[in-house]
């Protein structure tokens, strides 16, 4: 059962830039416009490593806009503004950047999903198979293509 209308918003990452890189980019720029419109953000990364990874580079994202984050359990007992993990999350947050290849089991309880459409041919396809997905749950899904400045 579905008690809200969640939003779905898939990002095609620009051709030009490493598939690796751009991920993690833009997976950041999205946490930090959610935090600076004061909404609680839960990362979902497909490995510790990843976790980590995204962890680091919020560290040196903006030097003119810290963005308060912390790995899944670190950090204060209520959770920063952006919680990093590659488990399921224990507390309700609104926003979810899903980075991982297939639709997390606990979607439903989040009422914005960013995701992400690759370049790689093979990632393309898990990220339609991960939008029809959202789309039988009921979700509202959009897409928006990115473009390098």
């Amino acid at each position: 059962m579905q008690a809200r209308n969640t939003q779905v918003m898939f990002y095609q990452l620009a051709e030009d830039e490493s598939e690796e890189n751009s991920l993690s980019h833009q997976a950041c720029l999205q946490a930090a416009f959610f935090y600076r419109q004061k909404q609680k953000v839960f990362i979902y990364s497909k490995d510790q490593e990843k976790a980590h990874d995204i962890d680091e580079m919020l560290w040196a994202f903006d030097a003119n806009s810290f963005v308060p984050h912390n790995l899944k359990g670190e950090g204060p007992s209520y959770g920063a503004p952006v919680e990093i993990s590659w488990q399921a999350p224990t507390g309700r947050r609104p926003v979810l950047i899903n980075l991982t290849d297939t639709v997390p089991d606990f979607v439903s309880q989040f009422s914005q999903i960013i995701d992400f459409v690759p370049n790689d041919e093979t990632l393309k396809q898990l990220a339609r198979e991960r939008f029809k997905a959202y789309r039988q749950l009921g979700f509202t899904v959009g897409n928006q293509v990115i473009t390098t400045q």
